[in-house]
């Protein structure tokens, strides 16, 4: 404890004490089921608060039509949502967690395919989330909203929750009447300071005097300078000043981002840690009352710590720490932070599910959404304890080893290479993606700690794995680039047209830094992920000249659902990296590339010393479909190629069949 006992100190808020400062902040989970909680949501918010968080806000709760954002957002002004909460509430609190809901209306930020309703605004503007506009609310509007807020705040405390947060962040509804730049009124609800905030503080002094003393209330902002037109901090600090001073808000949350410059609201490993610590600091010395949460990339217990032993914040919003270890709390009140699974800031399963519209999950901890089928993120002893075999120490054969090991079975884990990792070994050789090792660094303490043996440099061949004495076999051996260098949208091609002239690699042969590539490089990237678009930055970060060939309309398609794709192209074109969207390589002749335009077939030659292929690999998997005498599973890209998501999901899958 005594490395973290700022962190895992107690507070007390409105009457409430929590257990340490460690919050798991709003975000949207998108897990409900007919715009109710069900048993997804309750059991994924439960193993937040069994792990030791010691305040969890729910997912946010729209408070009228014109603001639904989500399909999964919850039925809004209606008190059916009352019992099904109910269920949820409870077993947090019983786990020693308080519990809130943040309320939300995203103004004209809206989704019509989703309310079928104009976006209500302050004054018309433009949506930032889609390409409408958004309708000027009236003055009888403005009151039907600031009474919608508090009808859904009753319902909150109605529901058990004790406390809600009001959402002002990202140029919100509330930001939007603070902002001069979106609040063109010229009535009593724009204009003046004064005026500009009625909005906000009608809405916290309604909930305050329907909800009672010992309701909390938040108050979540946010802040970014990444256009001139949004809150300076001196402003925020002013606007937050003020509503602290009437007494009725307990706490302000601050973020990073918001929907104008959406890749710094869930920012990906691109960006710097502990984003809002500067700001927060500030606002704390401007509060006389409330309590100040920071929240953006405060990633580990140490990025805790520090804010709070520093008297940067009261508490700190950890969310994709706690998707990735919802155990991230109590294992460092019990001193053991070193066993914390560090989230590793690449968004996939988290924003990138959620952007999809689907529930959110994690790349590293794939029981994240799956807690109420999967037992959480605990393992129940295997009845029957076996002798595993895991022959391949990339994601999918990491987390089967660990995930068998911790339900007591004997494992051994054989890696052909001398270092752990396979393919995302390479990722995390790719510029700022260093997080990649910490993880893998983590799986070998998780190893020595549950006692499987690892052999590193150890290739085993059929008959090496049919005299092993291990009841079960689980082949993870992941997979190979295609030596024929095939492109899916150039089809009528069985192989690369010229790959005969040689001076041509794979993305792997690059990282492993096995490629002999001249000066200038083509890169064609069909996959439009981290493998292409990261191996060409690391490559562009070297010196070289590099042209991306895309078959998509834009370089880093698959990485668009992360919010990372915008800067990650920024920081390529900042190195000089030329990008050629929607074309195919025609043909390799050994010192140039032929490029067909896919929109109007034209083709031109440009000079490269080497082409570096990123297209779909092949499965490796050079064994018999069976040993006799032992239960094989195939798992991870040796029975598919595909993302790494899949592999960590499969060897927890596979696990927790033994």
């Amino acid at each position: 404890m005594t490395g973290h006992r700022h962190l895992l100190s107690p507070i007390s808020l409105r009457g409430h004490s929590l257990r340490n400062r460690i919050v798991f902040g709003a975000h949207t989970n998108n897990m409900s089921e007919g715009g109710l909680p069900g048993p997804r949501m309750a059991a994924y918010l439960l193993e937040r608060a069994l792990g030791g968080a010691a305040m969890i806000v729910a997912e946010p709760m729209p408070v009228h039509l014109t603001g639904v954002l989500t399909r999964g957002n919850f039925l809004h002004g209606t008190d059916t949502v009352i019992p099904h909460f109910r269920k949820l509430t409870e077993p947090v609190k019983e786990a020693g967690a308080v519990i809130l809901q943040q309320l939300y209306h995203i103004g004209a930020h809206g989704d019509s395919d989703l309310s079928f309703a104009p976006h209500w605004s302050p004054s018309g503007h433009a949506s930032y989330h889609d390409s409408d506009g958004s309708h000027r609310m009236t003055v009888a509007e403005i009151e039907e909203l600031i009474e919608a807020h508090i009808a859904a705040a009753i319902r909150c405390r109605e529901s058990g929750f004790q406390g809600v947060e009001v959402w002002a962040a990202y140029h919100s509804l509330l930001d939007q009447f603070w902002t001069p730049w979106s609040n063109t009124r010229d009535d009593e609800w724009g204009g003046s300071l004064e005026n500009r905030t009625r909005f906000s503080r009608r809405v916290i002094e309604g909930i305050r005097r329907a909800c009672g003393e010992d309701f909390v209330i938040g108050l979540a902002v946010s802040t970014s300078d990444a256009h001139e037109v949004t809150l300076s901090v001196e402003s925020l600090l002013e606007i937050v000043a003020l509503h602290d001073a009437t007494g009725h808000v307990d706490y302000v949350t601050c973020g990073h981002g918001g929907y104008m410059d959406f890749e710094r609201l869930m920012p990906t490993f691109l960006f710097g840690e502990k984003l809002t610590a500067p700001v927060t600091e500030q606002i704390r010395a401007a509060v006389r009352h409330a309590l100040v949460t920071s929240e953006a990339h405060v990633r580990t217990p140490e990025n805790a710590e520090a804010i709070v032993a520093s008297g940067q914040a009261d508490l700190v919003s950890i969310v994709r720490g706690q998707i990735a270890d919802p155990h991230l709390a109590r294992k460092t009140a019990e001193g053991r932070a070193e066993d914390v699974r560090g989230c590793i800031s690449c968004n996939q399963m988290c924003w990138g599910r959620r952007s999809r519209d689907y529930w959110i999950s994690c790349l590293i901890n794939p029981s994240a959404g799956r807690e109420w089928e999967w037992g959480g993120d605990r393992f129940t002893p295997a009845a029957d304890p076996k002798s595993v075999l895991v022959v391949g120490a990339g994601p999918a054969g990491l987390e089967a080893a660990r995930a068998a090991a911790e339900r007591g079975h004997r494992v051994e884990i054989a890696e052909a290479a001398p270092r752990i990792g396979g393919q995302f070994r390479l990722a995390g050789m790719q510029p700022r993606r260093g997080q990649i090792f910490d993880l893998l660094d983590w799986y070998e303490r998780q190893f020595a700690r549950l006692g499987v043996a690892l052999r590193l440099s150890a290739f085993l061949d059929a008959d090496d794995i049919a005299a092993h004495p291990a009841e079960v076999v689980i082949l993870a051996t992941g997979s190979l680039p295609d030596p024929d260098a095939r492109q899916r949208w150039l089809p009528s091609a069985p192989r690369l047209p010229g790959l005969e002239n040689g001076n041509v690699w794979s993305a792997e042969e690059v990282m492993r830094r096995e490629a002999k590539l001249g000066d200038t490089v083509v890169l064609c990237d069909e996959g439009g992920s981290w493998r292409g678009v990261g191996t060409a930055w690391a490559m562009a970060e070297a010196g070289l000249k590099v042209v991306i060939v895309t078959p998509d309309a834009f370089v880093g398609k698959e990485i668009a659902r992360t919010s990372a794709d915008g800067p990650a192209r920024q920081r390529l074109a900042r190195l000089g990296a030329r990008m050629r969207t929607e074309h195919v390589i025609a043909r390799w002749h050994g010192n140039g590339a032929t490029l067909r335009n896919l929109l109007t077939g034209d083709e031109e030659t440009l000079a490269a010393s080497a082409l570096v292929m990123a297209t779909t690999n092949i499965a490796f998997d050079p064994f018999p479909e069976a040993f006799p005498g032992k239960t094989v599973h195939r798992i991870g890209d040796c029975a598919a190629p595909r993302q790494a998501p899949y592999a960590f999901h499969e060897g927890r899958k596979v696990a927790l069949a033994l």
